[in-house]
């Protein structure tokens, strides 16, 4: 019988990049977070994790695609952090160790959840490979310790998320969005959005999510769901790169239902009205020159889920 050292078997998960409808959050806490009230929706837009056996206690990974120049292949790496979190934790004492690759297509530090994506994936893509008895539940706590947008990675859909973002909760959303995604050069971090939101003092007890909003999703009317689009960092982000200003302008002026950074940013998600619109949309956007590159997606979709 084959060792785990020499199984051959491969795991692949595939996992969805976020955009966030709402994001209220208020002023920092004691504890250095933000209290957030925010809804998540998974659009189609993944990257993939693959997980093989490794020897014992060693745990590697290998960035494939778009930006992978830009990710940490060391024990920074998220996704190595996720595994070896769910090998001391899940592992029942037994000699694990895991093998990563990661295919990149959502962008990084790009506010789509990028690696919190990668750390999904590679928390499934472990437990299935190590055959362990840990319910989905218990992988989203795990998640939650890694970061707060790693339990939506693994749930998808259109959630609702208080807390940290970390708490979640369903919500009802009907029919396909079609979304015309803006990405620029360069990144922006989250905590120096966040950093900045906090220097200019924008932080208020976070407001619950506007009823016209879950009205749009519960009816599937995206024009009023685009009216509905509200980002609490939005003006941090624009605070620190003033040219998504211009991005923001040449979308809605091309015929975006709405628009809105996407988490941290600096994405920047177009909504349209339907498919053609979205696919007129992403060609005159791409013609402007204001960002890197424009893709099409459509939301909600899955979360982590395995690749037969």
């Amino acid at each position: 019988m084959a060792t785990p050292v020499t199984e051959p078997e491969v795991v692949r998960v595939r996992v969805a990049g976020k955009v966030n409808l709402v994001l209220r959050s208020g002023p920092k806490r004691e504890d250095g977070y933000h209290t957030l009230t925010t809804v998540f929706q998974a659009v189609s837009l993944f990257d993939e994790v693959d997980a093989s056996w490794a020897e014992p206690g060693q745990f590697s990974v290998k960035v494939l695609g778009d930006q992978a120049d830009l990710v940490p292949t060391g024990e920074g790496n998220i996704a190595v952090k996720a595994a070896r979190l769910l090998a001391a934790t899940a592992g029942a004492g037994r000699p694990l160790g895991a093998s990563l690759v990661i295919r990149k297509a959502i962008p990084v530090t790009g506010g789509m959840a990028g690696g919190s994506a990668d750390a999904a994936g590679a928390l499934l893509a472990c437990a299935v490979l190590w055959d362990l008895d840990i319910s989905p539940d218990e992988l989203r706590d795990l998640g939650a310790q890694l970061g707060a947008d790693v339990p939506f990675c693994l749930a998808g859909g259109t959630a609702l998320g208080t807390g940290r973002g970390d708490q979640l909760a369903p919500v009802l959303s009907r029919g396909s969005y079609h979304w015309v995604l803006a990405f620029s050069d360069g990144e922006l971090s989250t905590p120096a959005v966040f950093g900045k939101f906090d220097e200019l003092e924008l932080g208020k007890d976070p407001q619950g999510v506007p009823p016209e909003l879950l009205n749009a999703l519960v009816s599937g009317d995206a024009p009023a769901l685009g009216r509905a689009l509200t980002n609490d960092l939005q003006a941090a982000a624009l605070a620190l790169r003033p040219q998504l200003a211009r991005v923001l302008a040449a979308g809605t002026e091309l015929g975006a239902v709405g628009a809105v950074v996407s988490g941290s940013g600096p994405t920047i998600a177009f909504l349209a009205a339907n498919e053609s619109a979205a696919v007129d949309l992403s060609v005159k956007l791409s013609s402007e020159g204001l960002c890197r590159s424009v893709k099409r997606v459509t939301g909600p979709v899955p979360g982590a889920r395995l690749v037969v």
